[in-house]
């Protein structure tokens, strides 16, 4: 059965002004979440070097050590936003992944460094969810998408500052002083945060917030649920994949030493992401407005025509073919983001909406952040046997087939998400 009641604030109190702020705030906090999350991924080839790893070791400490938790933490630190304060569970949530990413300087060995990057999934496992319910309180449906892909700039904001400023510091001091670097960043922004975000007035009071398994119940009821959440975890199996490993293909295939592959890939990030997302967050706008299943099938075309393109970059041998092929591709790989959010808030009234966005990524998590890195890892290592120096090529390749099985799924989920709206 349905649950329509309670949906969501028919006009935000907060001024203009201050919703601004706020999404500021929010932006920055995910910005930092990215950079902490992804610069591991410009320090691998020193750290690999340093603590004698593997590729398949180094795809486990990209994805499986951060998803172990984060992703099944991000469900009870959602209701626990819902029931409470989800400004006081992201400031802490931010305190405690800093903290941990600090310590991944100080690790000496795989396990060291292992435990340390799930301490950093238990911190940020309680940043996300909240953060968009904040969003979708805070703004009138007819601008959600957009606000919610300004919040997205954080991914592409995020991932470019942490390869770019983590190459830097690793190629001028070490690989260690840039966790300790951005650790202790982040460390020092909790406080602003929590000094300039309050908690909104909510649809429903904190203490009316129903149990997780209600929650449950409503979403596995709906098709477009489950078909919005594996596509965007098998989208997320690739694009993890390759932002995890791309700064080593361009090490690799290119020679390219720390501050230029950092330059490279920032730069990548900046112009594709950036224009991706606030593409996804127009089209949401513009085309749900029409009919809702846009949402998702705006993104299933985006990945179909990103995929070829994606080959060609990876196939290319100069730098300069590769990112003009790499580029548009970037850009239609974040597409999804701003539009598939916005319908998951929409699947559950108003005050279930933190508890149904970590539900979501933990499916989403899980599978494409927890398996994607080490797939390719795992493929690199096998492949290397016939394809030498060109195994990491190969690899990357064949995560392409997540892409279009994303495609296909998000296309499916296009035709049952109308029914299963919730205004």
């Amino acid at each position: 059965m349905t649950e329509t009641a309670n949906t969501s604030l028919p006009a935000p109190a907060a001024s203009s002004g201050y919703r601004a702020a706020v999404l500021a705030m929010l932006l920055l906090v995910y910005t930092f979440n990215f950079v902490d999350r992804q610069i591991l991924g410009i320090l691998a080839p020193a750290i690999k070097a340093d603590l004698s790893l593997s590729d398949s070791q180094l795809g486990m400490l990209g994805g499986l050590a951060f998803a172990l938790l984060y992703s099944t933490l991000a469900i009870p630190l959602a209701w626990l936003a819902d029931r409470t304060s989800r400004s006081w569970v992201i400031t802490v949530s931010l305190g405690v992944w800093s903290a941990f990413t600090a310590l991944c300087g100080l690790a000496g060995s795989f396990g060291q460094l292992f435990l340390a990057r799930v301490g950093v999934g238990v911190g940020e496992a309680g940043g996300v969810a909240p953060s968009y319910a904040l969003i979708t309180d805070y703004f009138r449906p007819s601008s959600r998408a957009r606000a919610l892909a300004v919040y997205s700039l954080g991914i592409p904001l995020g991932s470019a500052a942490g390869v770019m400023l983590g190459g830097y510091l690793a190629s001028a001091i070490d690989w260690r002083t840039a966790f300790l670097a951005v650790g202790i960043a982040g460390l020092a922004i909790a406080p602003l945060f929590r000094l300039v975000v309050r908690e909104p007035r909510r649809a429903a009071a904190p203490a009316d917030a129903v149990p997780i398994a209600r929650v449950f119940g409503i979403l596995a009821a709906k098709r477009s649920f489950w078909l919005l959440s594996f596509g965007a975890a098998s989208s997320s199996m690739c694009g993890y994949g390759l932002a995890f490993w791309l700064p080593s293909l361009l090490k690799r295939s290119f020679a390219l030493d720390l501050v230029a592959t950092g330059k490279f890939y920032g730069a990548l990030l900046l112009i594709g992401g950036v224009a991706g997302v606030m593409l996804g967050g127009v089209l949401g706008d513009r085309l749900g407005a029409r009919a809702k299943g846009a949402y998702a099938k705006a993104p299933a075309i985006s990945f179909f025509i990103a995929v070829p393109l994606f080959a060609a970059g990876i196939l290319s041998h100069t730098t300069t073919a590769a990112f003009l092929f790499l580029l548009i591709p970037q850009a239609l790989a974040y597409v999804w983001l701003a539009p598939v959010i916005t319908a998951v808030q929409h699947l559950v009234p108003a005050h279930m909406r933190a508890t149904a966005s970590a539900t979501f990524l933990l499916i989403n998590n899980l599978i494409g952040l927890g398996a994607g890195t080490w797939v390719m890892g795992a493929l690199s290592d096998g492949f290397t046997a016939r394809f030498a120096e060109d195994a990491l090529r190969y690899a990357m390749l064949s995560g392409l087939v997540f892409y279009l099985l994303a495609g296909l799924l998000m296309w499916l989920g296009s035709r049952t998400l109308a029914e299963d709206w919730v205004d």
